[in-house]
């Protein structure tokens, strides 16, 4: 391929949308096809009890697949926090499968607790984990999970569990005898004559009429999708087993889809697809790969949350259907009719192309445990820096740094604040990275060093394609080290991306990811500076010339391992490298931040994430919501969407109603291509300008609260951006809403994301909570939908009762200017006029906190008394903040008098002021130090 056919296809992709025949369907993929044609029957996977081995925290117990007398092995786990672990691998296979390493996905080694054996009966082994159980049904193999005696997850209850066992491609194996191929090769089951026998009881003497040998069937050795052939040298090596959740309606999670938060079922459209891709223009609403994937499902009623952590890195699938979604109209109307209440239950079916099965069953019983279990087996987000909580302005590309200069100035003019300036791919010399284009970016220092006397940042791009070039040290210096990625004739890969001709670090390697992270170090990132980090983009990885825009199935590591092995985890690699080496440059005293694309479990701990190349259109930002509640229930915390749509052109109510939205999502970044027009918030017309500039101001006054929400994430795995079901999990007029979301337990947020609306409608929960408009405490009451007004200049958001928000309403320019700033403390009462919050100190940029330099208080209001308590103030920890203003929403009466007792016990009285129609008392400049005790009494 030429570099101008090149970008022909490229041009074409970012013209037209998707090109859906450039991806896979289920029908296109032969293990999808193979495990999605099973019916569900008995199992020919029966238990050996005989053969149980059980340590205090473990058991181990062989399992016959009885159609081909293949032997596995069995192993479950009891972990620490109510979690148990099933492995099944292979008994005697010819070759190693891929298991992924602690350290990649899992954060370490999973702590064990211990697993009570309560002995077989009926044909069932019983173990107990604190006061959950795990039942394994001997024949067929089968195992049930449950709380307080109720199932609430089952493994292989339909019968589909299928994994095809390591095996050679022999010429002589066709000339073996019958009755010999019936035991080495896998089944072909007729379903029909299977259900008939299961019906008698006799799965032992279920027989298969009709058996096929591997090379009889297609797709198993040799698989061709648009004119590449995959030469799959190991043949058929997927797993896959069925999950069923009894008792649940709603499943949530696997990101990354562009879909409904509540996942949908897949009875009538392909299953949901796990497979890192770069996607241009991506379709909503329908089960597509997309740039990352977290094989993470959570299931929620009234009563229990129950988790389902799948840890494979190859391809997969997941089917979804349920016994409620799945009934037709006429059916759901005669249990209306009848009165009847069948028990909800949604069955999934999930199956990998190779690796092991290993999966985590979380058993809650809540939301937060849940989030606690996931956090303790794939690690937190670690506190982001201040300034990356903040507003971020980017756009492929600034042209020079003449037009970061004008760009920086300009929001300086307007009173715009922001904190990180963006540079995509054309600041490079010639798509080479760690390099600058000389004649556009010739004094980059300069550029860093004024961005840094306002406390500000730049963010460079550094995708993993190396430009084969010899004049390319980067690249000559991995070539000749044989740090690149084989293809599958063993030769260094060569694939094209933005510079045309690439080669690709092996980042599965330690020491080629201790390369990367060498890269940049100040002195080999020459023109960069300590306040410039770091975008991994096209990290999936991007490669136009191949199948499926990514690397082909049968590149090989430098391992031997083939990428089928591997695929989902190479992009958290790449990030994870690049991480480590900002680390490095800051002396492992400055916190880190790394954009990335591409994501797997785990990714939460070293990259923020944005959701890739969506559209500035309407149903785009609407999706947003539902996209980041999916990524926050997987640990993906740190996560936004770009501003306005990478791709297209947004009018001016759609730009001004997406800055609204995004002020409290994760991570804050407009962003565009560099064929739409130019949309810095200072172009917009004068009117929509204010709105957005206020909306962008309004975020910072909330910093305190993100940065508050950051550290309960690291310490609890809590996510900022929730489900309202987090909150009040037994409320089901939530389970299925996601156009609206809490953040953190306190501001409830319901975005205006449809076009020429001024009014939308907000659904309040919890009868019992009041709720107070942020912007006029207008107070609206619990267990009601009410439409509220929302004209351009509104977003709607209410601050629950019975909570208290920090805030800093002074404004800056940027982030880090407002470390010493004061603290306005925003108290809105529930209907027993108390409330609690917290506020959290540190010195905001450095790891000094992770060593106990911090402080963190608990603010509570009750009997008329606002209390700041200390409990925990590092040994020489001291802060300048101090609490400027008070507003106490809710109060019915006005007090007398208002009196600070300081921590030596000294009065003080302060002045205040009263609204009688708002019910709002503020409280002038009380003065006090927030790190230190006092009280604030009402008379």
């Amino acid at each position: 391929m030429t570099l101008s056919s090149l970008w022909l296809v490229v041009l074409i992709c970012t013209t037209f949308g998707v090109h859906k025949e450039n991806f896979r369907t289920c029908d296109q993929s032969g293990f999808c096809k193979r495990h999605r044609n099973l019916q569900p029957g008995i199992s020919t996977y029966v238990v050996q009890p005989s053969t149980l081995r059980i340590s205090k925290s473990s058991l181990m117990v062989d399992v016959l697949n009885t159609a081909n007398n293949v032997r596995f092995l069995l192993q479950g786990y009891g972990l620490q926090h109510g979690i148990f672990r099933v492995k099944l691998v292979e008994a005697e296979p010819i070759r190693e499968r891929y298991e992924i390493p602690v350290g990649i996905s899992l954060v370490a080694e999973p702590v064990q607790e211990e697993l009570v054996y309560e002995g077989e009966k009926d044909g069932k082994l019983v173990f107990t984990l604190n006061k959950n159980k795990m039942i394994i049904n001997v024949n067929p193999l089968r195992l049930d999970f449950l709380i307080n005696d109720e199932p609430v997850t089952s493994l292989n209850a339909q019968g589909l569990l299928k994994f095809e066992h390591t095996r050679q491609k022999q010429g002589w194996f066709s000339s073996l005898g019958s009755s010999v191929i019936s035991l080495l090769s896998q089944p072909f089951r007729e379903s029909k004559k299977e259900e008939a026998e299961a019906a008698d009881g006799a799965a032992e003497e279920s027989k298969v009429e009709e058996v096929k040998t591997a090379d009889d069937e297609p797709d198993m050795w040799e698989e061709t999708f648009k004119g590449f052939t995959d030469s799959k040298p190991n043949g058929p090596v997927s797993v896959g087993v069925d999950i069923a959740f009894p008792g649940f309606r709603y499943v949530y999670g696997i990101p990354e889809h562009a879909d409904s938060f509540a996942l949908k079922t897949t009875k009538n459209t392909d299953p949901y697809r796990l497979y890192n891709l770069d996607v241009f223009e991506y379709d909503l609403y329908n089960p597509m790969a997309l740039y990352g994937h977290v094989p993470f499902m959570v299931a929620h009623n009234e009563k229990n949350t129950v988790g389902v952590f799948f840890q494979n890195a190859a391809e997969g699938w997941i089917d979804i259907q349920s016994n409620v979604a799945d009934k037709s109209l006429f059916s759901n109307l005669a249990d209306f009719v009848t009165g009847k209440s069948e028990v909800p239950q949604t069955d999934t079916h999930w199956f990998f192309e190779d690796g092991i099965i290993d999966i985590f069953v979380l058993l809650g019983p809540g939301p937060k445990e849940i989030f606690q279990q996931y956090a303790s087996l794939t690690g937190n987000t670690p506190l982001p820096p201040l300034w990356a909580l903040a507003y971020h302005q980017c756009r492929w590309n600034y042209n020079d740094q003449e037009d970061v200069r004008n760009v920086d100035q300009t929001m300086d003019k307007f009173d715009i604040p922001y904190d990180v300036i963006w540079l995509d791919i054309e600041h490079t010399d010639g798509k080479k990275y760690f390099t600058w284009d000389g004649s556009r970016f010739s004094n980059s220092i300069e550029m860093l060093r004024n961005l840094s006397s306002k406390g500000r940042k730049l963010v460079s791009i550094v995708d993993p394609h190396l430009k084969r070039d010899d004049n390319y040290k980067v690249f000559t210096d991995a070539r000749d080290k044989g740090l690149l990625v084989k293809n599958s004739n063993g030769n260094d890969f060569d694939g094209w991306c933005w510079p045309g001709s690439s080669s690709w670090p092996d980042f599965l390697e330690k020491h080629v990811r201790d390369w990367w992270a060498d890269q940049f170090l100040l002195e080999n990132y020459q023109g960069s500076a300590e306040n410039l980090y770091v975008w991994n983009d096209m990290n999936e990885p991007s490669v136009f010339n191949s199948p499926e825009i990514t690397f082909p199935k049968d590149v090989k590591h430098l391992s031997g391992r083939e990428n089928r092995e591997v695929h989902n985890i190479y992009a958290m690699l790449v990030h994870q490298a690049t991480w480590d080496g900002l680390l490095k440059r800051g002396n492992y005293k400055e916190r880190p931040f790394v954009l990335t694309r591409g994501f797997f479990a785990g990714t939460q701990r070293s990259a923020a994430v944005w959701t890739g190349d969506n559209m500035g259109e309407w149903s785009h930002l609407k999706i947003t919501v539902p996209m980041m509640l999916s990524l926050n229930l997987a640990g993906i915390h740190f996560s936004g969407a770009d501003v306005g749509g990478f791709f297209r052109n947004p009018d001016t109510e759609l730009l001004t109603r997406w800055y609204q939205a995004a002020i409290f999502q994760p991570f804050f970044r407009a962003h565009a291509h560099i064929d739409t027009k130019r949309r810095e918030p200072y172009l917009l017309p004068e009117e929509n300008m204010i709105i957005a500039r206020d909306a962008i101001k309004k975020r910072y006054t909330y910093l305190p609260l993100w940065y508050l929400l950051f550290h309960k994430s690291e310490k609890t795995g809590m996510p900022p951006m929730r489900p309202l079901w987090t909150e009040f999990p037994k409320d089901s007029l939530v389970f299925e809403r996601d156009d609206s979301f809490i953040l953190g337990d306190a501001i409830l947020v319901r975005p205006v994301v449809d076009q020429g609306h001024t009014t939308a409608n907000v659904y309040f929960p919890a009868e019992q909570m009041l709720w107070y408009d942020i912007d006029t405490y207008k107070l609206y009451h619990g267990g009601h939908e009410v439409t509220v007004d929302a004209p351009l200049s509104k977003l709607p958001a209410y601050q629950r009762g019975g909570t208290i928000v920090p805030r800093k309403l002074r404004a800056r320019r940027s982030a880090s200017l407002m470390y010493s700033d004061p603290f306005t403390l925003v108290v809105c009462l529930d209907k027993n006029g108390k409330a609690m919050g917290q506020v959290y100190v540190d010195d905001y940029h450095s790891f000094d906190y992770s060593k106990g330099s911090y402080a963190l208080m608990e603010l509570s209001f009750h009997n008329f008394k606002l209390e700041n308590n200390v409990l925990h103030k590092g040994d020489g920890f001291s802060t300048k903040e101090w609490v400027e203003r008070v507003i106490i929403a809710g109060v019915n009466t006005e007090p007398k008098n208002v009196h600070l007792i300081k921590s030596d016990h000294s009065r003080v009285e302060l002045g205040h002021s009263y609204d009688q129609n708002s019910k709002v008392l503020t409280i002038r400049k009380p003065g006090v130090n927030v790190a230190e005790k006092w009280i604030i009494n009402l008379h």
